[in-house]
């Protein structure tokens, strides 16, 4: 059944009908609900493209992807973001446009999507520390939201976080708990607000135990398997090495796991790892009993909710920017075990 058809069904105006089903105020209650449940009766779903003109909306929500970058969309990470996002995205009838451009142009992607109305908002993803996109869609006008934070942003905006600072203090607690005083922090790369607040946490708690934190037990590199692989390997070169590690990706961890194993230690007994867990779809962290002891805190949520809040400031474009702060749960797995020099804090 099209348009033209339930207008007929109905007896009313094809006009009055499609601004029943597209919210319009003007449409009494009494009307929109008829139009409605006849539209569900009928199985009639709006044309898409028809929509949009209706309301004056693409329809469509950005997300901007700069080369530096493109890894990340096989990273299972991003995908499971996408996943969580795309469920809202679907049940609004709105597709998502993925922008790949060269590192100097991300800017220009930006204001063109904004120009051309392609999109109706973006989520921005990666966020460094004094990130120059917040600024940048205040200026033209662009609705969004940051999967993350920009600590040093002076300008109000939308975001959706984990509370990286103190789950990575809990994780240092953790170690020192079990006697580590030798604790190796594989991070990811400090320029992203993220890992410059993971790092945060974790001097804070050494801190906060008397440790000086040694630079040397300390690596920041992109998040991959080699990378903790390699990061690990060259730790246990040292004349003291670490007894423990805490790694910023799961994906990492299993680099570091792959570095324990190859030295002809285990994991759990010899060196004990601490990860971080985004509870993702295709690379478990065990079953019943977790394989790692990590912060755990679901990717696929955080899209959810970043693209529910999107969708709203969408609709409210005068409302005031929220923040959403979600909380990072310890779960103790197989991979940690008691230091050399254990004791009660």
């Amino acid at each position: 059944m099209n348009l033209k058809e339930l207008s007929l069904t109905l007896g009313l105006s094809q006009t009055t009908v499609s601004r029943a089903l597209n919210g319009f105020p003007e449409v009494s209650e009494t009307t929109r609900h008829r139009v409605t449940e006849a539209a569900r009766l009928h199985n009639y779903r709006p044309n898409a493209r028809a929509k949009a003109l209706a309301i004056g909306r693409a329809m469509a929500i950005g997300h901007v992807v700069p080369i530096r970058s493109q890894h990340e969309i096989v990273n299972p990470v991003f995908a499971d973001f996408i996943a969580g996002a795309g469920e809202v995205y679907a049940a609004a009838d709105h597709d998502i446009i993925l922008s790949v451009v060269t590192d100097d142009d991300e800017a220009g992607a930006y204001r063109n999507l904004r120009a051309r109305g392609t999109v109706d908002g973006v989520i921005v993803h990666w966020p460094r520390v004094n990130d120059p996109r917040i600024a940048l869609l205040h200026e033209i006008g662009m609705p969004f939201v940051v999967h993350g934070r920009s600590s040093r942003a002076r300008l109000p905006y939308n975001w959706v976080d984990v509370n990286n600072t103190r789950a990575f203090r809990a994780a240092t607690n953790y170690l020192l708990d079990l006697g580590h005083r030798r604790i190796a922090l594989v991070n990811g790369l400090e320029e992203m607000d993220f890992a410059h607040c993971r790092r945060a946490g974790y001097l804070r708690a050494l801190s906060e135990a008397g440790i000086t934190a040694d630079p040397g037990l300390m690596r920041s590199e992109e998040m991959t398997e080699d990378y903790g692989y390699r990061s690990a390997r060259d730790l246990f070169g040292q004349a003291d090495p670490p007894t423990a590690f805490i790694t910023a990706s799961l994906i990492s961890a299993i680099g570091v796991r792959r570095a324990i194993e190859g030295a002809g230690l285990k994991m759990g007994r010899d060196i004990s790892v601490v990860t971080h867990d985004d509870v993702l779809s295709y690379l478990r962290n065990g079953d019943d009993v977790p394989i790692f002891t990590a912060t755990r805190s679901s990717v696929r949520d955080a899209g959810r909710l970043a693209a529910e809040m999107l969708l709203a400031a969408i609709a409210d474009p005068g409302a005031k920017p929220q923040g959403r702060l979600l909380r990072a749960e310890l779960v103790i797995g197989q991979s940690t075990g008691p230091g050399p020099e254990p004791r009660a804090r």
